[in-house]
Protein backbone atom coordinates (compact mmCIF):
# COMPACT_ATOMS: atom_id res chain seq x y z
CA UNK A 1 0.00 0.00 0.00
CA UNK A 2 1.24 3.49 -0.54
CA UNK A 3 2.83 5.55 2.12
CA UNK A 4 0.22 8.46 1.61
CA UNK A 5 -2.52 5.82 2.37
CA UNK A 6 -1.09 5.16 5.85
CA UNK A 7 -2.61 6.78 8.86
CA UNK A 8 -0.43 10.30 9.03
CA UNK A 9 -1.43 10.12 12.89
CA UNK A 10 -0.36 6.64 14.10
CA UNK A 11 0.80 5.32 10.95
CA UNK A 12 -1.28 2.12 10.46
CA UNK A 13 -0.94 0.65 7.25
CA UNK A 14 -5.04 -0.36 7.64
CA UNK A 15 -6.58 2.65 6.72
CA UNK A 16 -9.69 2.51 4.16
CA UNK A 17 -11.77 5.00 1.81
CA UNK A 18 -14.60 6.09 2.80
CA UNK A 19 -16.04 8.45 0.29
CA UNK A 20 -13.90 11.09 0.42
CA UNK A 21 -12.64 10.71 3.50
CA UNK A 22 -9.71 8.17 4.57
CA UNK A 23 -10.52 6.38 7.39
CA UNK A 24 -7.92 4.60 10.16
CA UNK A 25 -9.52 1.81 12.08
CA UNK A 26 -6.81 1.52 14.69
CA UNK A 27 -7.44 5.51 16.27
CA UNK A 28 -10.45 6.69 14.13
CA UNK A 29 -8.69 9.56 12.88
CA UNK A 30 -10.41 10.92 9.22
CA UNK A 31 -8.37 12.84 7.00
CA UNK A 32 -9.37 13.60 2.90
CA UNK A 33 -6.29 12.91 0.87
CA UNK A 34 -6.31 16.32 -0.78
CA UNK A 35 -5.60 17.97 2.78
CA UNK A 36 -2.58 15.03 2.70
CA UNK A 37 -0.96 16.36 -0.78
CA UNK A 38 -1.61 20.37 0.72
CA UNK A 39 0.22 19.04 3.78
CA UNK A 40 3.22 17.49 2.05
CA UNK A 41 3.61 20.84 -0.64
CA UNK A 42 3.32 23.13 2.43
CA UNK A 43 6.53 21.36 3.69
CA UNK A 44 8.47 21.12 0.62
CA UNK A 45 7.80 24.47 -0.03
CA UNK A 46 10.44 25.76 2.72
CA UNK A 47 11.28 29.19 4.63
CA UNK A 48 10.01 31.82 1.96
CA UNK A 49 10.92 35.70 2.41
CA UNK A 50 8.20 38.54 2.54
CA UNK A 51 8.20 38.49 -1.67
CA UNK A 52 7.43 34.48 -1.57
CA UNK A 53 11.43 33.79 -3.06
CA UNK A 54 12.44 30.41 -1.50
CA UNK A 55 15.45 31.22 0.89
CA UNK A 56 18.15 28.51 1.92
CA UNK A 57 21.39 28.53 3.81
CA UNK A 58 23.98 30.76 3.43
CA UNK A 59 21.72 33.71 1.43
CA UNK A 60 22.00 37.44 1.34
CA UNK A 61 18.59 39.49 2.84
CA UNK A 62 17.88 42.45 2.84
CA UNK A 63 15.62 43.72 5.80
CA UNK A 64 12.68 45.90 4.37
CA UNK A 65 11.49 47.92 7.38
CA UNK A 66 12.99 49.19 10.84
CA UNK A 67 12.82 46.39 13.54
CA UNK A 68 13.08 46.92 17.57
CA UNK A 69 15.64 44.65 19.19
CA UNK A 70 13.81 43.62 21.98
CA UNK A 71 15.51 43.81 25.51
CA UNK A 72 17.37 47.27 24.08
CA UNK A 73 17.09 50.49 22.72
CA UNK A 74 19.17 50.09 19.17
CA UNK A 75 17.00 49.63 15.95
CA UNK A 76 17.85 47.63 12.86
CA UNK A 77 17.50 50.22 10.09
CA UNK A 78 15.04 48.52 6.98
CA UNK A 79 17.56 48.42 3.78
CA UNK A 80 19.95 46.30 5.91
CA UNK A 81 22.04 43.71 4.55
CA UNK A 82 22.44 40.58 6.27
CA UNK A 83 24.83 38.11 4.77
CA UNK A 84 25.09 34.47 5.43
CA UNK A 85 22.14 33.42 7.61
CA UNK A 86 20.62 30.46 8.68
CA UNK A 87 17.57 28.83 8.68
CA UNK A 88 16.26 27.49 11.92
CA UNK A 89 12.90 25.76 13.21
CA UNK A 90 11.88 29.00 15.53
CA UNK A 91 8.55 27.97 17.73
CA UNK A 92 8.00 31.79 17.71
CA UNK A 93 8.34 32.53 14.07
CA UNK A 94 12.19 33.68 14.09
CA UNK A 95 13.16 31.27 12.07
CA UNK A 96 16.40 32.85 10.45
CA UNK A 97 19.39 33.53 12.60
CA UNK A 98 21.95 35.67 12.03
CA UNK A 99 24.86 37.82 12.52
CA UNK A 100 24.01 41.51 11.83
CA UNK A 101 27.45 44.53 12.45
CA UNK A 102 26.66 46.90 15.39
CA UNK A 103 24.26 44.48 16.94
CA UNK A 104 25.60 41.00 16.95
CA UNK A 105 23.75 37.55 16.54
CA UNK A 106 19.88 37.61 16.50
CA UNK A 107 16.80 35.91 15.25
CA UNK A 108 14.51 37.73 12.53
CA UNK A 109 11.31 36.86 11.08
CA UNK A 110 11.60 35.78 7.35
CA UNK A 111 8.30 37.91 6.80
CA UNK A 112 10.43 41.05 7.02
CA UNK A 113 13.16 40.12 4.72
CA UNK A 114 13.79 40.02 1.08
CA UNK A 115 15.75 38.24 -0.79
CA UNK A 116 18.66 40.15 -2.11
Amino acid sequence: MDAAMNCPKCNSEHAYQDGVLWVCPECAHEWSSDAAAAAETAQQAGVRDAHGNPLTDGDSVIVIKDLKVKGSSSVVKGGTKVRNIRLTEGSDGHNIACKIDGIGAMNLKSEFVKKA
